[in-house]
C-alpha cells in the first residue's frame, strides 16, 4: 500500500502550535514510509476562511522546511464534485432533503435538553420526506445508520466504539447549498485516496460520521491516529486564539525551525531517551507507536535550551540567515560593525534566542543612546574620579595599538591596569560601561575587539564627558 496522507487547515487564521504538530506528524509518517505529503486548504467557511491566512499557513510550513508533495487543493474549487456526489446519494437513498425550520430545531432541542437527553435531530423528515407546499427551503441530511456501532482501530488509542443510535442525521448540504465539513472532509480524503488520517483528538467524534460516510459511498476507509492535546503550563487545553502559539510569533521570538520542530517531535513522541533530533533523524525513526496517549504540557524553558543548541552547533553561516532577518525586524542596520558571524561566536553562549541575541548586540552598530543607570550611578558618578583615571589610562593604550588584532587588544588591557590601583578589577568595569552602555557584556577584550578601534575610543571620550558633565553639577 503507497502510504498518504494530508494535512488541511481550515484558513480561519494563523497556524498555531497543535497543528504544527500534526502537519509535522502527518508529514514525517509520509517520509518514513517513502510516500506522499498532501496539503489541503479547507475553506468551505466561507464567513471564516480568507485567503490572507491560506498564504500565511503556507508560509509558515515552509519556514518549518514541511513540503508537500500535491496541493495544495481548495475545497471551494471542488464544490461542484461534492455536489454531483450529493446528488447521487439523494437517488440511492443514503441522504434526504429536511424542510425542518429554524424554529422547530430551537424547539426540539430545547425539549430534549429540558428532559437531560443529548440533542440531536429527531429524524422527523426522514421519516416524512414530503416538500412542503409553502416551505422550497432545505438542506440535505446524511441517513446515518440506526442500527449497530460504528469501531475503528485507532493507532495511537486503540480500539474505539460509537453506537450508531448516539449518531443524528448530520446535515451534509446547508440551505445555501453550500457542502458541509465532515461531508467534504470524506470526500477529498476518497478522492486523494488518502491511507492515513493523523490529527487531533479533538476531531474522534467527527470519525464515526466520516466513516459511515465512507460506507455509504462505498469508498475506502483510512487508518486513523488522533493526537492527544497539548496543555499550557497550568493543565489547561492551549487555545489557538493565544498570540504566543502562533508559528511565526516563535520565528519572530528568535527561534530556529529546527529548534521549533525538534521540540514539536518531542511533544507527544519519544524514541528512547533521545532529545536531539534533527529532521533527517525524524524521518528516519517516525513511527506511530512512538506516539503517547497522554496530553503534552508546554515547557518554554526546553524549547530555549533546545534553541539554545541549535544556535551553539549549526553552522554560523546558516545562523546568520536567520539572525539577519531578526536584526532587521529590529531595525539594525548591520552595514557598520561586525560581521554577524563573529556576533554568533560572541553570544551564542549568552543567548536562547536571536531576538535576545540582536537585542544583546544592538551596541556593536548603534550608537550608544546612554547607560544603564545603576551601572552609571556607581561609576560614572560615585566613582567618577577612580573611572576617569581608568577611561584615560584605557583610551591611550588603545590609541597606541597599529595593528589592531585580539592579542593586542588584550596587551593594551594589561598595560592600561598596570597603571591603576586595583588593576583589572577597577579598569574593567568602567571601561565596559562605556563601551556597551551596560555592565554586562562577553569578555572585556573580545568585546573591545568586536567593537572597533575607533567606536571604542569615540565611546570612551563621550563617558569622560559625561563624567566630567556631572562632576560639574
Amino acid at each position: 500500500m503507497k502510504i498518504k496522507t494530508r494535512f488541511s487547515p481550515s484558513p480561519t487564521g494563523d497556524l498555531h502550535l497543535g497543528g504544527a504538530r500534526t502537519a509535522l506528524y502527518s508529514w514525517l509518517f509520509a517520509r518514513y514510509h517513502n510516500g506522499t505529503f498532501v496539503l489541503r486548504i479547507e475553506d468551505t467557511d466561507l464567513q471564516r476562511s480568507n485567503k490572507n491566512s491560506s498564504t500565511a499557513i503556507m508560509e509558515d510550513l515552509r519556514w518549518l522546511n514541511l513540503d508537500w508533495d500535491e496541493g495544495p487543493y481548495y475545497q471551494t474549487k471542488r464544490l461542484n464534485r461534492y455536489n454531483e456526489i450529493i446528488n447521487q446519494m439523494l437517488k440511492d437513498n443514503t441522504a434526504y432533503k429536511c424542510y425542518c425550520s429554524k424554529e422547530r430545531l430551537d424547539e426540539l432541542r430545547e425539549n430534549q435538553m429540558a428532559i437531560g437527553k443529548k440533542p440531536q435531530y429527531d429524524g422527523y423528515c426522514r421519516a416524512n420526506n414530503k416538500e412542503p407546499i409553502d416551505h422550497k427551503k432545505y438542506v440535505v441530511r446524511f441517513k446515518n445508520p440506526k442500527e449497530g456501532s460504528v469501531v475503528f482501530d485507532d493507532k495511537i488509542h486503540g480500539r474505539i466504539e460509537f453506537k450508531n443510535q448516539e449518531l443524528d442525521d448530520l446535515i451534509i448540504r446547508r440551505s445555501d447549498g453550500s457542502p458541509t465539513y465532515n461531508f467534504c472532509v470524506v470526500i477529498d480524503d476518497s478522492d486523494m485516496d488518502i491511507t492515513h488520517v493523523i490529527r487531533g483528538v479533538d476531531h474522534i467524534n467527527n470519525t464515526p460520521r466520516q466513516i459511515n460516510i465512507f460506507k455509504a459511498i462505498g469508498a475506502a476507509i483510512p487508518i486513523y491516529a488522533h493526537v492527544s492535546m497539548i496543555l499550557d503550563a497550568n493543565g489547561k487545553k492551549l487555545s489557538k486564539r493565544e498570540g504566543a502559539l502562533k508559528i511565526m510569533q516563535y520565528r519572530n521570538e528568535g527561534y530556529l525551525p529546527e529548534a521549533l520542530l525538534n521540540y514539536l517531535v518531542r511533544l507527544g513522541w519519544s524514541f528512547g531517551n533521545r532529545e536531539i533530533l534533527n529532521l533527517n533523524e525524524m524521518k528516519e525513526l517516525f513511527t506511530l507507536e512512538g506516539i503517547s496517549k497522554s496530553p503534552s504540557a508546554m515547557n518554554i524553558t526546553k524549547l530555549q535550551w533546545l534553541n539554545q543548541h541549535y544556535i551553539k552547533n549549526l553552522p554560523k553561516k546558516y545562523i546568520t540567515t536567520h539572525l539577519q532577518w531578526q536584526m532587521q525586524s529590529e531595525n539594525i542596520n548591520t552595514e557598520h560593525g561586525p560581521k554577524l558571524e563573529d556576533i554568533i561566536t560572541l553570544l551564542g553562549n549568552r543567548c536562547n534566542t536571536l531576538k535576545e541575541m540582536a537585542s544583546a548586540c544592538r551596541y556593536f552598530y548603534e550608537k550608544l543612546k546612554g547607560y544603564h543607570i545603576g551601572a552609571a550611578n556607581k561609576y560614572f558618578h560615585n566613582q567618577a574620579n577612580t573611572s576617569q583615571q581608568s577611561l584615560e589610562a584605557m583610551r591611550t593604550e588603545l590609541t597606541s595599538i597599529i595593528y589592531w588584532t585580539p592579542i593586542e587588544v588584550q596587551n593594551a588591557i594589561r598595560r592600561a591596569s598596570n597603571k591603576i590601583v586595583g588593576g583589572i578589577r577597577t579598569i574593567g568595569m568602567p571601561v565596559r560601561v562605556a563601551i556597551t552602555g551596560s555592565p554586562e557584556s562577553p569578555a572585556l577584550d573580545i568585546t573591545l575587539y568586536t567593537i572597533g578601534q575607533k567606536r571604542c575610543i569615540l565611546r570612551i571620550n563621550e563617558a569622560l564627558a559625561y563624567i566630567k558633565r556631572h562632576k560639574s553639577l
